[in-house]
């Protein structure tokens, strides 16, 4: 049995910051409400074994990654709109590393995603309804080459 100074607590998911390596951009655009697409898997190749019929092999190829997504409240003047519609509209692509920081009970990171070569791949507003009170939430879309996990 575990002692009391050993008794772990796994972290809540509710406590984050997502930092963007941007040249300009305000702590405004570090808020976000919800960041999903965290995962990665390796993809297999099916290879059929001439003369063996019962089963196929299969082959680990390559590891992929999701595209991460990001939602907040919708932020007028963004610096980080404006990299987005810089690559959309312009094809002004510009990578950049994403920091996903999971903190402790002091605000500081517990663990960090670090999304390398991260651009914009998708933009989006919710949509806007007079019979409903609902903040407007912007959702960002990016593709990345790799991530990797961090312990400050």
């Amino acid at each position: 049995m575990p002692s009391a100074s050993q008794t772990y607590y796994p972290p809540v998911g509710f406590h984050f910051s997502v930092v963007f390596d941007l040249p300009g951009i305000s702590d405004l655009d570090f808020k976000f409400k919800e960041v999903s697409g965290m995962n990665m898997e390796l993809e297999e190749e099916s290879v059929t074994e001439g003369g063996e019929n019962r089963f196929i092999q299969k082959l680990p190829v390559r590891a992929r990654y999701p595209d991460l997504i990001l939602k907040r409240g919708l932020l007028t003047n963004s610096v980080l709109y404006k990299w987005c519609e810089d690559a959309i509209v312009n094809l002004d692509i510009q990578p950049i590393t994403v920091w996903v920081n999971l903190l402790n009970e002091l605000h500081e990171p517990l663990q960090q995603y670090v999304f390398q070569n991260a651009w914009p791949k998708k933009w989006s507003i919710s949509d806007f309804n007079a019979e409903s009170s609902d903040v407007v939430l912007e959702t960002l879309e990016l593709a990345y080459q790799f991530y990797r996990i961090e312990t400050p």
